[in-house]
């Protein structure tokens, strides 16, 4: 039955990573995977969870099944990180938590239930947009489209094409958002242009699907969030895909989360049943370490310090990363502007490499970027970044 069965093209990023690791190279740098680096090129694991860990095997007594849902504390310490501990939108039982394998995991969840409760509907995502999101969407059996994102110079905000479109997407289609450190750009809304798109999604009756992947590696916790809180002020109903991947480092734990907010609290826990059937129908019950990870750490005011002291660390490198390797090109290739990545924020930026610069980069430096052109700049090391430009400038 399998001899028919053709070869699948190798993800376009994940794809990447294979391949880097199969190069001899000792001198090679990986900038496609978005996965935290420290300034020794390692993806650690935080104290904080080194903590957590230790707590959890001395004092977990069972492996038995979680919840549909997952564990109740780590639900709500979710809402009160997307929302803050004071929302209306808790304290109105506006909310229901469903915690995922991963962000992935939570927005083929919400995919699952638009395709089956809310059919007929378009996904709009932005272009560009994480490769993918438009496959997890197709997978689920919606049609998706595209909204304006970047200028065509790639490196600026088009809020004016971005609103354009909004205005002509048919009522009850579903609109993805980044809410920030957008992927694979940087580029993120200021707060006033948040709150026309917050305006524009209520008068076109238009569903919000928020990913929520990067929260604290912008600005900082409460920052970062502005933009979903300017939408859930104004916006009566949507959905959050959050992730625990990079603000905890636990990428390989699948730490996620699915909010849905609705207008009451009835009808927040009508979509959670029907959550609960997509989950049943999928994975059954979400895995428990990454979850009792965090649960822990975010309910010891000790351990939490203690996170956002290491969160903070994490986000001023990346940032220092953008400065330094802004510095070196002036050096290497001053014919080339590269300070635009110092306004974008987050793990990735859009180098303005084309395809083939990219290719050259790889077959000749062993210096892998996805073809888009967008670096994950948290892959940017002091020991990395001479070559690196060097190798850049001579692409150009």
């Amino acid at each position: 039955m399998f001899e028919s069965i053709e070869v699948a093209p190798a993800d376009p990023i994940l794809g990447l990573g294979e391949a880097f690791q199969r190069d001899p190279n000792p001198n090679k740098i990986n900038l496609s995977v978005g996965v935290y680096k420290d300034e020794r090129g390692q993806t650690p694991v935080l104290e904080c969870v080194k903590q957590a860990e230790q707590r959890l095997i001395e004092q977990e007594k069972t492996k038995s099944y979680l919840a549909i849902s997952g564990l109740a504390a780590y639900d709500s310490f979710v809402q009160q990180l997307l929302f803050g501990a004071d929302s209306p939108l808790i304290a109105a039982g506006r909310c229901g938590t469903l915690q995922s394998p991963g962000g992935t995991g939570a927005l083929r969840v919400a995919a699952d239930f638009l395709g089956q409760r809310v059919s007929g509907a378009t996904v709009w995502c932005s272009s560009p947009t994480w490769a993918n999101h438009p496959k997890i969407f197709e997978a689920a059996g919606l049609r998706v489209a595209n909204y304006d994102y970047l200028a065509e110079n790639g490196r600026d905000f088009n809020f004016d094409g971005m609103l354009a479109k909004l205005r002509q997407v048919p009522a009850g289609d579903v609109v993805l958002l980044h809410a920030c450190c957008h992927n694979p750009s940087g580029v993120d809304p200021s707060l006033e242009q948040w709150q026309q798109i917050a305006d524009c999604l209520v008068e076109r009756k238009l569903l919000p699907l928020i990913d929520f992947a990067y929260q604290g590696f912008g600005k900082g916790l409460e920052d970062d969030a502005s933009g979903l809180r300017t939408i859930a002020s104004v916006v009566p109903e949507f959905f959050v895909a959050s992730s625990f991947s990079k603000n905890f480092g636990l990428y390989r734990e699948r730490v996620g989360a699915l909010t849905v907010v609705a207008a009451d609290s009835s009808a927040a826990d009508a979509v959670m049943s029907q959550l609960k059937v997509c989950v049943r129908t999928n994975y059954s019950n979400p895995p428990a370490h990454g979850g009792a990870v965090v649960e822990t750490i975010l309910g010891d005011p000790a351990l939490s310090e203690t996170w956002r002291n290491e969160l903070t660390v994490m986000r001023e490198r990346i940032h220092e990363m953008r400065q330094l390797f802004v510095q070196r090109m002036r050096e290497y290739a001053p014919q080339r502007d590269f300070s635009f990545l110092l306004q974008q924020a987050g793990m990735f930026s859009f180098s303005g490499l084309t395809p083939e610069q990219v290719d050259r980069l790889r077959d000749e430096h062993a210096i892998y970027i996805v073809r888009s052109g967008r670096i994950n700049v948290a892959g940017i090391t002091p020991q990395n970044v001479e070559p690196l430009c060097r190798a850049i400038a001579s692409v150009l």
